[in-house]
């Protein structure tokens, strides 16, 4: 089951596009935010890590530096002075792209204005038609946040606040879908187009949009970097036949997927730090259950990090994962994973007795109905 954090996470993620058109040069951020104590402190995280900080005085702060192409970051301020992982801190997104970005509010981040290079622009046209996506997103957080406990126990109350969360993020992408449309010739219709194909792409649906774009935008780094991940989505599209690996068990017996030849069998990607496919294993577990004497089984692949058997072995027993499981520690350079374009977990694939890809990205319902449809006749 989903949760509403889930969804909200989701959206945040979404709103972040990540690494830019390729041009060095020089940046500096001037910031003015209303009145902050003392202790406050500005952030600079970037690259899925913290870059730079700095003291704020009087609510001024400036941040400076050098990149070789233009990359989103998120602006972090603290009033406490107590880092970016702290309760209550307040942050945006905005481009470090050569040049001077300013950034200014008369009290929070929340409320400034971000100027300052073309991406910034076109960042804040997506933020603004964005503002009642994200409105409905927050009321109905609120809404699951003031339910009771057992509201929230019932199966009705949560697929109901699913499906509306479901409503919402379908009118986000429709907002991200306008931008690529209206602005082919924009390089952020290129991140926009991340965002409405999300971290799983649909092949179908993004490779059309992504030559929609003009030449310029498709022959920049990232244009060529995104066709090249275009390009391997292909290699396990549904109907492709499923690339063979080997990889050691939890005793350290290599398996190999052409083992399970003549089978129906999920690729279960997933880790025993990753919050969503833990609670997606009850889910799992229940379909195994019901169709494992009917040519079907499921090879877990875990994500977990160098160092990290014991946790792994500890998520397996938890929760009830009695299907064979293989790792070989090296977290996201899993090396399975890079063979099938994982990039976000829970991921699966669903693979037919003749070795070829039937299913992808089955969770919940979807995947009992697919197990349905080929068991069930």
């Amino acid at each position: 089951m989903k949760s509403i954090k889930i969804f909200i996470a989701a959206l945040i993620v979404t709103m972040m596009p990540v690494v830019l058109l390729a041009q060095s040069g020089s940046y500096n951020i001037n910031g003015k935010v209303g009145a902050l104590p003392a202790t406050a402190k500005a952030y600079l995280y970037t690259a899925g890590k913290l870059s730079d900080s700095t003291a704020i005085t009087n609510g001024g702060f400036r941040f400076a530096g050098n990149i070789e192409q233009p990359a989103s970051a998120y602006l972090i301020i603290n009033k406490k002075g107590t880092g970016v992982y702290s309760h209550g801190i307040n942050y945006i997104n905005l481009y470090l792209e050569p040049g001077t970005i300013t950034v200014t509010s008369p009290d929070s981040l929340d409320n400034s204005k971000i100027t300052g290079g073309p991406l910034n622009a076109d960042n804040e046209k997506i933020k603004l038609a964005l503002v009642p996506v994200v409105a409905k997103m927050a009321a109905l957080n609120k809404a699951h946040q003031a339910a009771s406990a057992e509201q929230k126990k019932s199966k009705d109350f949560n697929d109901n606040f699913e499906k509306m969360g479901d409503t919402i993020q379908q009118q986000q992408k429709a907002v991200y879908l306008e931008f690529i449309k209206s602005n082919p010739n924009s390089l952020m219709s290129l991140f926009a187009l991340k965002n409405y194909a999300g971290p799983i792409p649909d092949i179908t649906l993004a490779e059309p949009l992504f030559n929609s774009l003009s030449a310029s935008v498709r022959a920049t780094k990232v244009g060529t970097d995104y066709a090249v991940a275009l390009a391997q989505l292909k290699i396990t599209a549904i109907g492709a036949m499923a690339p063979d690996f080997t990889m050691p068990d939890t005793a350290g017996k290599p398996i190999a997927l052409h083992d399970f030849r003549g089978k129906y069998v999920l690729l279960d990607f997933w880790a025993s730090w990753c919050g969503p496919c833990r609670a997606e294993n009850p889910n799992v577990v229940k379909v195994y259950s019901i169709y494992k004497s009917k040519n079907f089984t499921v090879l877990g692949i875990s994500l977990d990090q160098p160092g990290a058997q014991a946790k792994w072995l500890k998520a397996i027993h938890d929760d009830g994962l009695t299907w064979t499981q293989v790792s070989d520690l090296k977290f996201w350079k899993n090396e399975a994973a890079q063979l099938y374009a994982v990039s976000a977990i829970p991921q699966n694939f669903l693979i037919g007795p003749d070795g070829k890809i039937v299913g992808k990205n089955l969770h919940g319902d979807d995947l009992s109905n697919k197990l349905k449809e080929l068991f069930d006749k």
